[in-house]
């Protein structure tokens, strides 16, 4: 069995191989030309992406050592994402799909994500949660099986992802400013300045609230010093990373308490937090969970983890026909 995944919802553009219960390949070209704007422009990554996808399938293929003709079906991301930029991708397949006569299979963004779990060992047990979090989700996912899945919690407005981003923006770190912040955050004091945590009630999150409290601590110092942010970054990030962090795993904690799972999960963009992988390990020890947290490489946007869940839908019969569209908002 050959499958080729094509990922393109944000401003990653990648393919992958799944071959016979492995990742043959996975191909990723990063569009860096976002950078210079502070975040990533919509129209800027429809044309990256239109110029990078047929280089990536090609590498994908030559890397997996197979050609178009033994493909079997092609997966990709249906949603969520810029619209534009999955345009291209759903483009991509469904003519690929059409000139080679074989299924095309549509995959959920965020389930692709929780699923990347299943591309290596060690792999979670069902139930487990999945704490899913990136720039545009914040989630908690009980998972029963690989096509049953169920938020359990998600955030009200803003995604942990974007707190990270806008934090670093307020410091006038570069994009993307959330890796940095974690750089900074491990030099630094993370009781050095405490921010108030919101109260949602359930398992539910809120981040608007913090990044408010962000700006006005941050415009405050700056009024009474103005080098304060140049004198204090590395505090700064890591009280800040302390309490993003402390919110997620206070959900966690209490969704795992209400269901009595312990196969414990993270994943998306923002699992690759060096303080939220460390925070959860140790949280995990005194709490006896089995953790599960997922390479580097499948922590970002990507299509091995389209391509693991493409499988599962190729062994399920769950195709798409040629009329499928990509949608920007898309149901769990």
């Amino acid at each position: 069995m050959n499958i080729l995944a094509i990922e393109s919802s944000c401003d990653e553009t990648s393919a992958a191989i799944f071959t016979n219960g492995k990742i043959a390949s996975n191909v990723i070209a990063t569009q860096l030309i976002h950078s210079q704007y502070g975040g990533v422009v919509p129209e800027l990554a429809s044309r990256a992406h239109q110029q990078h996808i047929l280089p990536v399938v090609d590498k994908a293929l030559k890397d997996a050592k197979v050609t178009k003709n033994d493909l079997d079906a092609i997966a990709f991301t249906k949603g969520p994402g810029l619209l534009g930029a999955l345009l291209v991708g759903t483009s991509f397949a469904k003519a690929m799909a059409l000139a080679l006569n074989i299924p095309l299979i549509e995959v959920n963004h965020m389930q692709a994500h929780v699923l990347a779990h299943f591309i290596d060992d060690p792999k979670p047990s069902f139930p487990f949660l999945c704490l899913t979090v990136s720039g545009g989700h914040t989630q908690i996912v009980k998972v029963t099986g690989p096509l049953e899945m169920e938020i359990i919690g998600e955030t009200k407005d803003d995604a942990v992802g974007e707190a990270f981003d806008k934090t670093a923006k307020l410091l006038d770190l570069p994009y993307p400013g959330g890796p940095l912040i974690d750089k900074y955050a491990k030099l630094g004091n993370s009781a050095a300045f405490l921010f108030p945590l919101p109260e949602m009630p359930g398992l539910d999150f809120s981040f608007s609230g913090i990044k408010t409290s962000i700006l006005y601590f941050l415009q405050k110092q700056v009024r009474e010093n103005p080098d304060f942010i140049r004198d204090n970054l590395h505090d700064i990030c890591a009280s800040v990373q302390y309490t993003l962090i402390d919110i997620l795993l206070k959900k966690l904690k209490k969704a795992a308490r209400e269901t009595g799972i312990t196969e414990i999960a993270i994943a998306g963009g923002v699992s690759a937090n060096s303080g939220l992988r460390q925070a959860l390990s140790g949280l995990g020890e005194k709490l006896n969970w089995n953790i599960y947290i997922p390479h580097f490489e499948y922590c970002t946007d990507n299509a091995a983890m389209i391509a693991i869940a493409g499988y599962y839908k190729y062994v399920n019969n769950d195709f798409c026909d040629q009329t499928v569209s990509p949608m920007a908002r898309m149901a769990f």
